[in-house]
């Protein structure tokens, strides 16, 4: 509870690809945390490793055709146990940006990916999800955001409706590039290179446990919030960030065929009757590091 208490307060207060002036080609996220359980004094060693690549191509000038990769590896120990299961998702992102006239344009992008422990076979490892994303150019200072992103996972089927904004002030040293409730970056450019901000991150997925015959899966309920201090090399191309924050991501164990049905935001639609195998995580302090190869457009 109180981490759904503490998502909805980011949403209150709290991108597509290319809404802003620059593109992040390639993203390279290290975090790690000690991640304790709600019940007991037992905690785990949780290290998050994301890698995230994207590239557009230009085919006529309204459309360009996007494509990219996703791989993420969570390394913890589900049951808090010394011995550690590594959660691995591997994602293609591929799809569309279209040019509507009279400033509008959206973002129509596929997303199947694979989510597992990667133990034995591929087993239910498959997923399938789509976002599609509409923005409204208001100035070079101004963009609006809305749309959805729905993902079959074990539990049933997740929803998340889309918010987001794109702002940078007159002076440009204040930019605000969010995509709520998923990304939200909050930066101020105290000099040229040198920048302080702040960061949220959520996702709501799931991976099958090959290890156990696929009988079971883990559905992760992560919000991760953090401040940063960046600095900028080589004309501001490549970005590196020290960051430390709060982590609250959540790892139950359920049974495979123990399902909720459709599930918006961390809301189950039709209740969630499921027997859950492992104790609730508490939240925990992390760190990270981003490295960030950015490209003017």
């Amino acid at each position: 509870m109180q981490k759904l208490v503490f998502f909805c307060v980011i949403l209150c207060v709290s991108t597509s690809l290319y809404s802003q002036d620059y593109l992040d080609v390639l993203k390279v996220t290290y975090n790690g945390a000690t991640l304790g359980n709600v019940d007991t004094e037992a905690e785990t060693e949780v290290d998050n490793t994301f890698v995230e690549f994207y590239f557009p191509l230009p085919v006529t000038s309204d459309i360009s055709i996007i494509g990219g990769f996703t791989y993420e590896n969570t390394r913890l120990g589900l049951n808090f146990l010394p011995s550690r299961t590594n959660l691995i998702m591997t994602r293609l992102n591929l799809g569309i940006k279209y040019d509507h006239g009279n400033k509008w344009s959206g973002t129509y992008v596929a997303l199947p990916k694979l989510a597992s422990d990667f133990s034995e076979g591929a087993g239910d490892n498959f997923q399938m999800g789509g976002l599609a994303l509409l923005e409204k150019r208001y100035s070079s200072k101004y963009v609006f955001k809305f749309g959805a992103y729905v993902s079959s996972e074990n539990f049933g089927t997740t929803i998340t409706p889309l918010v987001g904004l794109w702002y940078k002030s007159e002076n440009s040293k204040f930019t605000v590039n969010a995509t709520l409730p998923i990304r939200t970056d909050v930066n101020y450019a105290v000099t040229d290179r040198f920048s302080l901000g702040a960061n949220l991150v959520t996702s709501i997925k799931s991976y099958n446990l090959s290890a156990t015959d696929s009988q079971q899966y883990v559905q992760e309920e992560s919000i991760r919030f953090s401040l940063f201090g960046g600095y900028a090399f080589l004309d501001n191309t490549l970005v590196a960030r020290a960051k430390i924050g709060l982590d609250t991501t959540d790892y139950g164990l359920y049974n495979q065929g123990d399902k909720v049905g459709a599930q918006l935001l961390t809301f189950q639609l039709g209740g969630d009757d499921r027997t859950r195998l492992n104790n609730e995580f508490d939240s925990s302090i992390f760190y990270g590091v981003d490295l960030i190869y950015r490209l003017g457009l």
